[in-house]
């Protein structure tokens, strides 16, 4: 456990969290839900003998971190994670609950293997990465990234059973209809504005056609591109 101040902070708490999680705790003084909490959480994350580390912040004494995280109301508990706030919770809680907040931030050796190997970045070691865990998400995504860059031909069918392991999301569906459409476009949005025209004429009685609009419209990187053609999408099929 330690006390952070304004001045330390960034290093007791952005830099050490790139190499183990911090709980930061925000209390003061004047607050009796802190005082009930401090003991626990202290307990807690002593019990995982240095897996997380507890940094406890008095934010009438250090304006600048209360601020930072935009505090109202305490105590307030942040999962630092490689400088990032991962999860939080707000007022006294159970041990339970502090207990199971506390043991996400843990990583098991298989975590620890794979978080390992998907740094490298490597075909060799995501492929490694996935043979121990074979549903992780760094993994699957980086190597999907990976596959669409190489451009083989066999990258697509590959990259859409690997998006299966795990779940759906907006990163998930654009590379899953980057795979479906080829690849990564050649010519950028050009080439892709281009096809979208063609298939334009064709899509609302070829079900063919308007899959792959549809897909092509997750490629397009435009927003406002991505919108317009959506409009002559719904003005063909209508």
């Amino acid at each position: 456990m330690a006390d952070v101040t304004d001045a330390t902070f960034q290093t007791q708490v952005i830099e050490r969290s790139a190499t183990v999680p911090v709980v930061v705790d925000l209390w003061a003084d004047w607050c009796q839900p802190c005082k009930i909490l401090g003991p626990v959480i202290e307990k807690v994350v002593d019990d995982t003998k240095g897996a997380v580390e507890l940094a406890k912040v008095d934010i009438e004494a250090n304006p600048q971190v209360a601020q930072a995280f935009q505090a109202q109301s305490i105590p307030a508990v942040h999962a630092i994670v490689e400088g990032k706030v991962v999860d939080s919770f707000l007022g006294a809680q159970p041990e339970s609950v502090v207990r199971a907040f506390v043991d996400k931030l843990v990583q098991s050796p298989e975590q620890k293997q794979v978080a390992a190997l998907v740094a490298r970045g490597d075909e060799a070691s995501l492929r490694a990465a996935l043979e121990v865990i074979p549903d992780d998400p760094d993994a699957v995504m980086s190597l999907a990234n990976l596959l669409l860059d190489s451009g083989a031909e066999e990258a697509s069918t590959e990259v859409l059973s690997l998006l299966e392991r795990i779940p759906e999301t907006a990163e998930t569906r654009h590379l899953a209809s980057l795979a479906r459409a080829g690849g990564r476009p050649q010519g950028g949005d050009a080439a892709v504005e281009a096809e979208l025209a063609e298939l334009l004429t064709t899509v609302k009685a070829d079900d063919d056609a308007r899959a792959r609009f549809v897909d092509l419209l997750e490629v397009l990187g435009d927003e406002g591109a991505r919108a317009e053609w959506r409009r002559k999408l719904s003005a063909s099929l209508f």
